[in-house]
């Protein structure tokens, strides 16, 4: 086989395994080109918009992940038309999914073949330690199930998982299910900011001791002041 076609093969094989490698790499990275157009990006990128990495291609990275400061972003093109090759970052926010607001930095470092060329963009994303949205989320769209509103009275009254696992005949783990589950929904970083959110979604009763469903189903609320001690 001539020189060259081995040379061809190898170079084949060589991307492949890239590829692979670029895929796996556990921080979101995308390669743009030099206006910021998506040309390739990684699983974990794309699993910040809940998708696969074809459907990024094309996208613009800021439009995904909007800068805090625009002027960032005009020093990265001043620098580039300069052909200049240093690293530069952007703070940016965005809401995921499941609508949660989210912070991070872009970490952007020009790469091209040749000196003179413009180079395109590999940015990497350096996401920040989860923050609580200052707007409050709206009350949930479903109803909360019986255990739900008793557990959160519960909690309102002072009761730890243990208390309110006997005060509602579930397990522990049952307990834990339902307040993660509502955390989840409703944005909660912890209890007591979960508590404070059951109250001003009018899912308990203000003014009410010991605390009250809304519902006020019989048995929704800690039967006295002294059964949620600890």
């Amino acid at each position: 086989m001539p020189g060259g076609r081995w040379w061809s093969v190898d170079a084949v094989v060589w991307r492949n395994r890239a590829m692979v490698l670029f895929d796996r790499i556990p921080m979101p990275v995308a390669v743009c080109d030099p206006y910021g157009s998506v040309r390739l990006a990684n699983a974990t990128l794309a699993a910040e918009w809940g998708t696969t990495p074809g459907r990024l291609k094309g996208r613009d990275m800021l439009d995904l992940f909007p800068p805090l400061d625009a002027t960032q972003v005009e020093r990265i093109a001043e620098a580039l038309k300069l052909r200049r090759r240093s690293r530069y970052t952007v703070s940016v926010t965005w809401r995921d999914t499941h609508g949660a607001r989210r912070h991070g930095e872009l970490i952007v470092d020009p790469v091209s073949d040749a000196p003179d060329a413009l180079p395109d963009l590999l940015v990497m994303l350096r996401i920040a330690a989860p923050t609580v949205d200052p707007v409050a989320p709206s009350p949930p769209s479903e109803a909360l199930h019986p255990n739900e509103e008793r557990i959160l009275a519960l909690l309102a009254a002072g009761a730890t998982t243990a208390r309110a696992a006997r005060e509602t005949g579930l397990t522990t783990d049952g307990v834990t299910y339902h307040l993660r589950r509502l955390s989840h929904r409703w944005g909660a970083a912890n209890r007591t900011e979960l508590v404070a959110r059951a109250y001003a979604s009018g899912i308990l009763l203000p003014g009410v001791w010991p605390p009250q469903v809304a519902s006020s189903r019989p048995g929704t609320g800690a039967p006295d002041g002294n059964s949620a001690t600890m």
